[in-house]
């Protein structure tokens, strides 16, 4: 008798332990790299990892910070990444400049629908316009998605030319404080944060968002490996689905969601990040082309100037290629992606 017991028991232990692998094994692993350090936006991808929002889409989401956006789709190239999160720009200029290559990562969902690319001066200059910018000394570092686009944004507005200064990124915002330099290109919800570290108050800074000033580039989006694409579709299109409804929570209630960034990195400073956050939703996220586009998606016209516009301020190679870098087939439904309110007044 307690022979058979034993035997039905360990028959019993054998299948749960059976049961218990397959279930794993259901789970898809993703790896994610993001663009930058976690912080604040990172929410975006980190809370629905923290509250089962991929898992229960049947994936296993590991998610990495990056280095810029530059490394992001370089190592989504490799095959080191299935997905990850770059400037588009910086993704077209992959493309434009790597022809031949096997693996070209491709744009399947736009997050910031307009750059986060901004001229920034300390007001006693005097910048209030683009104009005011000719024959100014502009600071940032050479690789600087801002300075990089700064030529498009000169054309758009008929700026004269201007003097760089280069350094390294830590500087920038010091060389801005200190007066060594007129202005500064960086992204809008970095760059302000950081001047406010270095000493000076908000309201202090004069701001020229690209944006505002006839420059409609799309900022980051998130990236494929075509392997993906076209091995696992459905696990593609359970990641977006996942992350957009992770996307509502973050915008719902950006200081809970800081919480899942500290998670990652307990030595952030909560309040700064959640500023942050904030920023980036009302400047590039939640901003009037998104509504009028709606979240994830893009205009196919406004794709090929940006494009164009690539091409020749990062006089790449080879033209972009519009249709080559984005794909919006993987998108969830309308009604999943309409996230997105009017700000309150």
């Amino acid at each position: 008798m307690n022979k058979r017991f034993f035997l039905r028991a360990t028959a019993a232990l054998a299948l749960a332990a059976s049961a218990m692998g397959a279930s794993a094994q259901a789970l898809t692993p993703i790896k994610f790299q993001l663009d930058w350090r976690f912080e604040g936006p990172a929410a975006f991808f980190l809370l629905p990892v923290a509250k089962g929002y991929f898992k229960d889409a049947k994936l296993d989401v590991t998610v990495d910070s990056g280095n810029g956006s530059g490394g992001a789709v370089t190592r989504v190239a490799s095959g080191t990444y299935d997905l990850g999160f770059a400037d588009l720009a910086a993704l077209m200029e992959f493309h434009a400049n790597n022809p031949d290559a096997p693996n070209k990562p491709v744009a399947i969902m736009v997050v910031y629908n307009n750059t986060p690319a901004s001229v920034m001066s300390i007001k006693k200059t005097g910048i209030k316009t683009p104009a005011d910018l000719a024959g100014k000394k502009l600071g940032a570092p050479v690789f600087d998605a801002g300075r990089r686009a700064f030529p498009i944004f000169q054309k758009a507005n008929s700026v004269g030319a201007v003097n760089w200064i280069s350094m390294d990124p830590p500087l920038r915002e010091t060389m801005l404080a200190r007066g060594d330099v007129d202005a500064i290109t960086g992204f809008t919800f970095t760059s302000l944060l950081n001047l406010e570290a270095r000493g000076v108050k908000a309201e202090d800074v004069a701001i020229l968002p690209y944006s505002d000033f006839g420059v409609k580039l799309y900022g980051n989006v998130i990236i494929a490996t075509p392997k993906i694409l076209r091995e696992n579709p459905a696990a593609v299109k359970a990641f977006l689905s996942a992350f957009t409804k992770g996307a509502k929570d973050v915008m719902a209630n950006p200081a809970a969601a800081i919480e899942f960034v500290k998670q990652r990195d307990g030595i952030i400073n909560v309040e700064l990040e959640t500023r942050r956050l904030q920023l980036a939703i009302d400047t590039v996220i939640n901003s009037a082309d998104a509504r009028a586009e709606g979240f994830g998606a893009l205009n196919q016209g406004r794709l090929s100037l940006m494009a164009s516009q690539v091409s020749d301020a990062f006089a790449t190679k080879t033209r972009v290629n519009a249709d080559a870098v984005w794909n919006g087939g993987f998108l969830p439904t309308k009604a999943e992606l309409n996230i997105l309110t009017a700000p309150k007044k």
